[in-house]
């Protein structure tokens, strides 16, 4: 096999399990539905045609035999009494023609001679012209020369209603291997739907365990992975407040200790530090909250009024924070966890770029776009993708005034997607970066 030929059987062949499933089944019936058919019309056509040859003989020679025997004034009278659908009896020497015959026309010849016996010398010649048929030429007793004329028409001719069976039958196997493929594959279908939108964190519909036993058994080991997974990540929740709580007692102790010690070389170096570890443990802890545990029940909020207010809270502590462009009308959302977000990115705003912009828009009903910009230095290309994940710091110096824990972005991608969200960062025309949070709002 060539490799155009791979390759054009590659893209022939389905690429989905139900079309396969369809095409192999739909397939298989078709040619077992060909196969019966085909021996069952052979048969048929083999005790078909032996009928008739046997019927052929037998009339061909009673029918020679009554009209050598009548005188031969009133043979004519008894021509119409002895035709036949597939021969007729003609008085007179009859057409010349081709005496070679093919296959089928030699086995009725040979039909002819047995039936007529040597009593009465045969030619069997094939006649041209529009309606192919054969003669035999004779001689009766008398010397009055009769012709054969013998139309070869088919063993079994198809009957009109036919094809419509046919037809009807292929829809048959059409639908029934559909309807097959559809109930094999629907609960592969509702499996892989309920694993794409797998999310412990939020209330949605388990998967049925009904229906055949090893459909019902897939579904409950999936629901059964699902609560161990929300089992699993609570206990993470759990275990990171406990380490909080016991870490943050320890670092005031020392805080205060340091702050309270006499003054020495690397005391203020030694406060920092603890602030900073202080920092880490408590944003650690959010981002852990903030994939999961999402407790927050949806309310209806004015997304204008939301936005303006962060603003104004930002404005108050003399940050450069402004809104323009405000379109958002009024939204089902997790309140807090929108402030959470839009106050990590304002913040990152703030600190690599001075100044923060918002910008809402609702471009359908079903979907809010905001935006938070700013004119800072932007995200390499290659690593817009890569400040989305957790610890993630662009800076090599590791320097946490500039460079941060590496959870504020995380953050925001977690409880965006809480929220039906989703973040896209992109760097700005001129300098700066954008950071977009589109958010799917729920069909009422």
């Amino acid at each position: 096999m060539t490799a155009d030929t791979e390759r054009w059987s590659i893209r022939l062949w389905p690429r989905t399990l139900r079309a396969r499933l369809f095409v192999i089944l739909l397939a298989g019936l078709a040619i077992a539905h060909v196969m019966s058919f085909t021996v069952l019309f052979f048969e048929r056509y083999t005790s078909a045609k032996s009928v008739m040859f046997n019927t052929l003989e037998n009339d061909i020679a009673t029918s020679i035999a009554i009209l050598d025997r009548l005188p031969a004034a009133e043979r004519p009278e008894w021509l119409d009494r002895l035709d036949r659908g597939n021969y007729n009896l003609v008085l007179g020497p009859g057409l010349p023609g081709n005496p070679t015959l093919d296959a089928t026309a030699a086995e009725i010849a040979s039909k002819i001679e047995r039936a007529i016996g040597l009593q009465y010398p045969v030619t069997v010649v094939d006649i041209p012209g529009p309606r192919r048929h054969l003669q035999g030429h004779l001689t009766l007793s008398d010397g009055s020369p009769l012709t054969i004329d013998v139309n070869p028409q088919g063993v079994m001719p198809l009957a009109d209603w036919l094809p419509f069976v046919l037809v009807a039958q292929l829809m048959l196997l059409i639908l029934c291997s559909w309807f097959a493929v559809r109930q094999a594959v629907r609960p592969l279908v509702n499996l892989a739907a309920a694993a794409d939108t797998l999310d412990p964190n939020r209330n949605t519909p388990r998967l049925s365990e009904s229906g055949p036993r090893e459909v019902a058994y897939a579904a409950t080991a999936f629901n059964a992975m699902r609560d161990r997974i929300a089992q699993y990540l609570e206990e993470r929740v759990q275990i990171l407040a406990a380490i909080s709580h016991d870490l943050q007692t320890p670092i005031t102790r020392m805080k205060l200790r340091a702050e309270m010690a006499e003054d020495f070389a690397d005391r203020e170096k030694l406060i920092q530090d603890l602030a900073q570890i202080e920092s880490l443990v408590k944003e650690g802890v959010a981002y852990a909250r903030s994939a999961h545990g999402n407790v927050e029940k949806a309310t209806r909020i004015d997304l204008a009024s939301f936005v303006e207010s962060l603003v104004y809270d930002y404005q108050d502590t003399g940050k450069a924070v402004t809104a323009e462009e405000i379109d958002g009308g009024s939204i089902m959302t997790r309140p807090q966890a929108l402030r959470r977000i839009l106050t990590n990115l304002v913040d990152n705003a703030l600190k690599f770029g001075g100044s923060a912009m918002i910008e809402v828009r609702r471009p359908a009903e079903d979907r809010v776009t905001i935006k938070v910009l700013d004119r800072g230095p932007g995200i390499p290309e290659d690593q817009l993708n890569a400040v989305l994940k957790p610890f993630f710091r662009l800076e090599n110096s590791r320097n946490r005034d500039t460079g941060g824990t590496g959870l504020g972005l995380a953050i925001a991608q977690e409880l965006a997607a809480s929220i039906s969200g989703a973040l896209t960062l992109r760097n700005r025309d001129g300098g700066g970066l954008e950071v977009e949070l589109v958010i799917r709002l729920p069909q009422a």
